[in-house]
């Protein structure tokens, strides 16, 4: 099953393309991210009515790995692109490691209002208790809520969870400028590893295509998969 490409993305390093450096890189990870979702639509962007069909992480400034379902172009010459085909070929019982960055949200409905609001899933968690108390458990409560949220999605998606806790590298608040003076994109990223089992090999893998989880447009929702053993 060929579902797309999977292309290693980074600025070249020549002098015509550090000139630009600051704009392409700024400075602070929410604007890095906002620049990158502007960025990398150069490789994709071929049409003004073209619909984002790529997933993206930022593996440090200025690299990036890409999901998509068509190769990258690189008209402008600012990159540096190794891709690869994505057709993983997967069994049922089949063990991964996963790697995920993910904004996890679950919607809620609150009294006088028609539609739920949509809550980060850690801030959720933490709300009911008194601020005072959430630093204190708060590193219990990010790896259970995330492997409560990757069991959801899973069963959506074709995979189930080993026994193991997942394991949390990183979880904070990215802030990301948009444009005409609109307020900026506030969301909560939890990067997030761990060890999956397949169920349904062509549900997950369509899934893995379509991501996880929201922000996508900013950087989330990529999962990278690998053979466990």
């Amino acid at each position: 099953m060929n579902a797309g490409f999977l292309s290693r993305v980074a600025l070249r390093r020549d002098a015509s393309v550090k000139a630009l450096a600051r704009l392409l890189v700024p400075h602070g990870e929410g604007n890095r991210h906002g620049a990158a979702h502007c960025l990398l639509w150069t490789l994709f962007g071929d049409t003004p009515d073209r619909k984002r069909d790529f997933l993206w992480r930022q593996t440090d400034a200025g690299r990036f790995m890409v999901l998509s379902a068509r190769e990258p172009v690189d008209i402008h010459g600012i990159f540096e692109i190794e891709s690869c085909v994505f057709a993983p070929v997967l069994k049922k019982g089949n063990r991964l490691r996963y790697l995920l960055r993910a904004n996890a949200t679950v919607d809620r409905k609150t009294p006088g209002r028609t539609h739920s609001q949509r809550h980060d899933i850690v801030m959720d968690a933490l709300h009911s208790l008194p601020p005072g108390q959430r630093g204190e458990v708060r590193e219990d409560v990010v790896p259970a809520v995330m492997r409560a949220w990757l069991a959801r999605q899973g069963g959506r998606a074709g995979f189930g969870l080993g026994v193991d806790q997942p394991v949390i590298r990183s979880c904070e608040v990215l802030r990301v400028p948009r444009s005409q003076g609109r307020a900026k994109a506030t969301f909560g990223v939890v990067d997030v590893t761990g060890e999956l089992d397949v169920v349904d090999p062509d549900l997950f893998i369509t899934a893995l295509t379509q991501g996880f989880g929201r922000a996508r447009a900013f950087g989330c929702g990529l999962m990278l998969i690998r053979r466990a053993h």
